[in-house]
């Protein structure tokens, strides 16, 4: 390897290495935060296979206790919309709780995370109708960006209901900390 490209390599390395605490410091911010969300819900069950629009209302709190990497507890509403079929309809809500864990470069981070969902579901087929409630996991992963105290996330998550029911929920959300 020539001079010329040792120093180049040299200058990268230094450069990279020289703005790493700027990149720590620059992560998600600490604190309590607020966000609302929308995206695409399905609903599966057997042959039954729906999808419609969602929403959800979440907060939480970000501890900024090592750098680079993002730590946080939520909890959520989330209302997975009314799939519907020639003959049956399916309405899912529940209140989840997650432990998410992340990594923070910079305005940019993943995470991923896991919890529960005390879930309730109302079913009509034709003239009948059936409701049933239970809590079970929960998890997802997603990508934040964030623009000072505001943060726009996209994330994939995924409930496991009792009796053979999936329900996931592909979404764009906002987010305040203060």
């Amino acid at each position: 390897m020539s001079i010329k490209k040792v120093r180049i390599l040299f200058v990268c390395l230094a450069g990279f290495f020289l703005g790493m605490p700027t990149v720590a410091v620059a992560g998600a911010e600490s604190g309590f935060y607020l966000g609302l969300g929308a995206g695409d819900s399905t609903v599966k069950s057997g042959d039954y296979s729906e999808s419609d629009s969602g929403y959800k209302v979440f907060g939480g709190y970000n501890f900024g206790v090592i750098p680079l990497v993002d730590l946080a507890v939520e909890g959520s509403y989330v209302h997975f919309g009314n799939p519907t079929d020639n003959t049956t309809s399916v309405e899912v809500t529940g209140l989840n709780a997650f432990g998410l864990a992340g990594l923070s470069f910079g305005p940019f981070g993943i995470f991923a995370k896991a919890g529960l969902i005390n879930w309730g579901m109302e079913t009509t087929e034709g003239l009948v109708t059936n409701s049933e409630s239970g809590t079970d996991p929960a998890y997802g992963v997603g990508a934040r960006l964030a623009f000072g105290s505001f943060s726009v996330r996209a994330e994939y998550e995924l409930y496991d209901l009792d009796n053979d029911v999936d329900v996931d929920m592909v979404s764009i959300s906002g987010i305040y900390t203060f």
